[in-house]
């Protein structure tokens, strides 16, 4: 049987011995696309790690805020000092925000540049178009999006809630 010239064979299934070269996967190309499936999965997980660390420290600097509102008084604070304080608060929970915004953007990048050399490899090894590359118009599928939109509500939220509502009661 003579085996079909335009038949490619999956990473890591072994072709038939009498299979020409170019239908084989090389060692290389198998190790390279199961990196690159790796640091796709990474940059996935990264997402995550970094909404669990503004999540922590955004809670943990917004229960320091209503700490001090609550008991300003008691700490012997003046009401500027404890407006001055709170709103530093609100500036470290920006910058929190800001640098997690950064972080997620930084990853969307790298998952984006890690997809094309993914489709690039497998145009090349199992055939053209086998893979669909990514494109920026489906930004409104990828959760990235509205956790980067989650991020600026709560900070707009929060100073717009703290500028009305909360320093204007400290007296």
């Amino acid at each position: 049987m003579t085996p079909n010239r335009s038949q490619k064979y999956r990473p890591g299934e072994a072709a038939p011995a009498d299979a020409p070269p170019e239908t084989q996967w090389s060692e290389f190309e198998v190790e390279r696309y199961k990196f690159i499936l790796q640091q796709l999965h990474f940059t996935n997980e990264n997402v995550h790690r970094f909404l669990a660390i503004y999540q922590t420290l955004a809670t943990s600097l917004a229960a320091a805020g209503v700490a001090l509102f609550t008991g300003y008084q008691k700490l012997g604070l003046t009401a500027e000092d404890a407006r001055s304080a709170l709103v530093a608060i609100m500036t470290l929970i920006s910058m929190v925000a800001a640098y997690t915004i950064l972080q997620v953007l930084v990853g969307v990048a790298s998952w984006f540049d890690y997809r094309l050399e993914e489709c690039e490899l497998t145009d090349k090894t199992v055939r053209q178009g086998f893979r669909a590359r990514p494109n920026w118009r489906n930004l409104y599928r990828w959760y990235e999006t509205y956790t980067i939109l989650f991020i600026l509500g709560t900070i707009v939220a929060l100073w717009i809630f703290a500028t009305t509502e909360i320093l204007p009661r400290i007296d």
